[in-house]
């Protein structure tokens, strides 16, 4: 029977340590080095600048269709937060109802609870569509206002969508 020397076993340990202590070193340096031709790329700048929220692919955009509103209200609109744009009426207005009603873990498109008691007042033929990307979400949502639950639902978001009936304009 062989027995292990102390010397036997010392070297794998050894190794690994050595191996291991190789690599740490070889993954550092490779973060650090950054190549001149990255920062040509980049125009010289982009590397050096931070990003702010809404810079590049991130940034909220949505596009918002309402039909039926009257009032010159109809059309699709495109809406741009963080910085606030694009060609809705009120881009601040609607980015800042959003953020409002943005809570972890709720939906801020969702629909009505199923089941719910809601008026039965007809609010118009109103009717909208919200597409695109919330909080890195994405949003695809209907809106119309055919009883309480729906019409509350809708003034929830106005300006986002457009004030009907005595709260036009208004921001909710």
């Amino acid at each position: 029977m062989l027995r292990a020397t102390p010397r036997a076993t010392a070297r794998p340990v050894l190794r690994r340590f050595l191996v291991g202590a190789a690599t740490s070193v070889a993954v550092a340096g490779s973060l650090t080095a950054v190549p001149p031709a990255a920062y040509a790329q980049a125009d010289g700048t982009a590397l050096l600048s931070p990003t702010r929220p809404g810079d590049g692919p991130g940034r909220d955009h949505l596009t918002v269709t309402v039909r039926n509103a009257g009032g010159g209200a109809d059309g699709t609109f495109e809406l741009y937060c963080n910085p606030d744009g694009g060609s809705h009426p009120d881009p601040g207005g609607a980015c800042d109802v959003l953020e409002r009603d943005t809570r972890w873990g709720q939906d801020v498109f969702a629909p009505a609870p199923e089941g719910g008691f809601c008026t039965m007042q007809y609010g118009g033929p109103a009717t909208a569509h919200v597409t695109g990307t919330w909080a890195g979400r994405p949003v695809d949502a209907t809106y119309d206002r055919r009883d309480g639950c729906q019409i509350s639902r809708w003034d929830r978001l106005v300006p986002l969508l457009p004030g009907m009936g005595g709260n036009r304009g208004a921001k909710a």
